[in-house]
């Protein structure tokens, strides 16, 4: 029962983890990442419809990035859409294709990026710490319900807590990479 508890807390926690790293993603970093299109969405035919489903996106080199529309009549649309995400660049058309050109990143927008990837860890850690507060409450229910003793109890909740400080690490460890990644020029 309490490996039960602890496994899905393992699981749970993991989750949170994966969250932030799917949130770093949509910051910049100084290589232009695709990932900061996810979210665009595109009207196709009255349906919004993510970007991705109705192009090829392409990032060619570290500051450009390529938007091949499927159907040509789509550029237009796709334009509409980046200037109304408002990711900080405007989109250039030729017709068959729209272009991205990123500015090469100042110090105070990696300044920026970093400051915001300690804002979503601590979210994360958060999250983290909710999970924790399920996981005991789980115990302490079994312990009401005397399921299990408080020597079990005591040592469940020790234990959720040794899961907890290993994955606030693992989120620490995450942002610290991170924002080398964005200060690095």
């Amino acid at each position: 029962m309490l490996q039960e508890i602890y496994a899905e807390t393992k699981n749970q926690m993991e989750k949170c983890i994966e969250a932030l790293k799917r949130d770093y993603k949509t910051l910049r970093t100084g290589k232009v990442s695709t990932s900061i299109l996810d979210g665009i969405r595109v009207n196709y035919y009255g349906t919004p419809t993510e970007l991705n489903q109705v192009a090829s996106v392409l990032a060619p080199d570290a500051t450009t990035i390529v938007i091949s529309p499927w159907e040509k009549n789509l550029v237009s649309d796709i334009e509409k859409a980046i200037n109304e995400a408002n990711i900080g660049v405007n989109p250039n058309n030729d017709g068959t294709v729209v272009k991205l050109f990123f500015p090469p990143m100042t110090v105070d927008q990696r300044q920026e990026a970093a400051k915001q990837a300690k804002g979503m860890t601590d979210n994360a850690k958060v999250a983290i710490r909710n999970v924790r507060k399920h996981s005991n409450d789980k115990v302490k229910s079994l312990h009401k319900d005397k399921e299990i003793t408080d020597d079990e109890s005591k040592k469940a909740q020790d234990e959720i807590q040794k899961i907890t400080d290993a994955f606030v690490v693992k989120a620490d460890e995450t942002l610290k990479t991170k924002e080398q990644e964005i200060l690095t020029v």
